[in-house]
C-alpha cells in the first residue's frame, strides 16, 4: 500500500537500479541493510549517498514501513559510514530531501552525508 501523497515504488529509479547493479557506483559500505557510493555530484570534498536495500520512497515510507532491524540497521550503517571516513572529529552533515518542495531528485529514500570542510547555514532566513 503506497504512502499518502507518494504513489507506488518505481522499481525502475537509479538507486533500485544502483541496488541491482545494473549502474555502477563507487560503493564505500554495504550490508545487508544499506549501501552507501560517492555521489556523483558532489557538494562537499567528501559526499556519500546512504540508501536502504528496501524500496522506500521517502523517510515517511521507510518509517511507516521498514522493520526495526531495517530501520536500526540503516541508522547504523550511516554512523559506520562517517567512522570510517573520519569525520566524527572535524564534523559532518546529513541530510535527506523528501519531497518535491525540499527538491528530492530520486524517489528512494537516502541520506546524504557531507564532510571534508565547514558547513554553512542550512537554510537562508527569510524574514518571515
Amino acid at each position: 500500500m503506497p504512502v499518502k501523497g507518494l504513489g507506488e515504488y518505481d522499481t525502475n529509479n537509479i538507486f533500485a537500479r544502483i541496488l541491482r547493479d545494473e549502474i555502477p557506483s563507487r560503493r564505500v559500505f554495504e550490508n545487508e541493510y544499506a549501501v552507501a557510493f560517492h555521489d556523483i555530484a558532489p557538494q562537499a570534498p567528501i559526499h556519500i549517498l546512504v540508501i536502504p536495500r528496501g524500496p522506500y520512497i521517502s523517510f515517511a515510507d521507510f518509517t511507516a514501513k521498514a522493520s526495526d532491524a531495517e530501520i536500526a540497521g540503516f541508522f547504523r550503517a550511516v554512523g559506520e559510514v562517517a567512522r570510517q571516513l573520519h569525520l566524527e572529529a572535524p564534523g559532518y552533515r546529513i541530510l535527506s530531501n523528501m519531497g518535491e518542495h525540499a527538491g528530492q531528485e530520486v524517489p528512494h529514500f537516502h541520506v546524504h552525508l557531507f564532510g571534508g570542510q565547514k558547513m554553512g547555514a542550512m537554510l537562508v532566513n527569510h524574514g518571515s
